[in-house]
């Protein structure tokens, strides 16, 4: 109202140039002016604030819906409180018990990761003298890997083992022997080069697994690893640690992995002690 009362104050002021001065006229014009803006500004105010009440509304709305819904889902829970308390005795029971078989889990998993680390590092001390390069041993998730490279286990293409090699693989045995409760997986591996031939290897599947099982029995008939805890295989060019387009990348592909790790029958025990449903 008071913007109104100033308007038509103006107006007035406006139709009366001639009783005023031209520098009276020319404040009244820009008071004038200055009351449009304003004008402009509040009627803009008010579509906001109202566009905030609108929101503001539709907000309280959901709110009393979830309030409703809350309210009947706490009667429905209320009706039923003696059933619930047996679910909820059952469910407790349920917990304790998987909080049991978890903490048997830990104490295995930890028993199970000191024996790696204490093999890995009696490997890593029988190893010292061989170059990083030829020999990696690390504990990766829960079992402990060798990778030997290709270049000091046989020529180029081939699968006998060579007599280079026996040093390194009497030391890897004696370690496998000591740790006699642990199963042996031997894995050849190669780059993507291809191999075609009309004998034996005839391509890098043949290569890789003849790799691995030409390990297995250097580790069986000259260091007397028991065969029964051995499994060998390849992977051919499928499983590669590295990029195949560089040299390099190529040579770490070309390797054979020895994986030491917990036999199968104690993985079944920890699965006879889970929490029976």
């Amino acid at each position: 109202m008071k913007i109104f009362k100033i308007l038509a104050v103006s107006a007035m002021a406006l139709g009366l140039t001639s009783c005023v001065t031209k520098k009276q006229y020319e404040a009244l014009s820009s008071n004038y002016k200055q009351c449009i803006e304003n004008i402009g500004e509040r009627q803009r105010e008010i579509q906001d604030l109202k566009s905030q009440n609108s929101a503001l509304s539709g907000e309280n709305n959901l709110l009393k819906s979830q309030h409703d819904a809350l309210k009947s889902s706490l009667d429905a829970c209320l009706s039923n409180t003696g059933k619930s308390s047996a679910n909820i005795d059952k469910l407790v029971g349920e917990i304790n018990a998987s909080n049991s078989y978890i903490k048997q889990l830990i104490s295995n998993n930890a028993k199970n990761d000191s024996l790696n680390m204490a093999l890995s590092n009696k490997l890593k001390r029988s190893l010292d003298n061989v170059g990083d390069e030829d020999v990696q041993v690390k504990v990766l998730k829960g079992v402990v890997m060798i990778s030997l490279s290709d270049k000091m286990l046989y020529k180029t293409g081939d699968y006998n083992v060579l007599p280079a090699a026996q040093e390194v693989l009497g030391k890897v045995a004696k370690v496998i022997n000591d740790y006699d409760k642990y199963s042996v997986l031997i894995e050849g591996n190669t780059d993507n080069a291809p191999l075609n031939s009309a004998n034996l290897p005839r391509d890098n599947w043949d290569l890789s697994a003849l790799r691995g099982t030409s390990i297995a029995k250097v580790l069986q008939t000259q260091f007397g690893v028991d065969p029964a805890r051995i499994t060998a295989g390849g992977r051919s060019e499928y499983n590669p640690k590295a990029t195949n387009m560089s040299v390099s990348g190529r040579a770490e592909n070309r390797r054979t992995e020895i994986i030491i790790m917990p036999k199968l029958d104690e993985f079944m025990k920890l699965m006879d002690i889970a929490p029976k449903k």
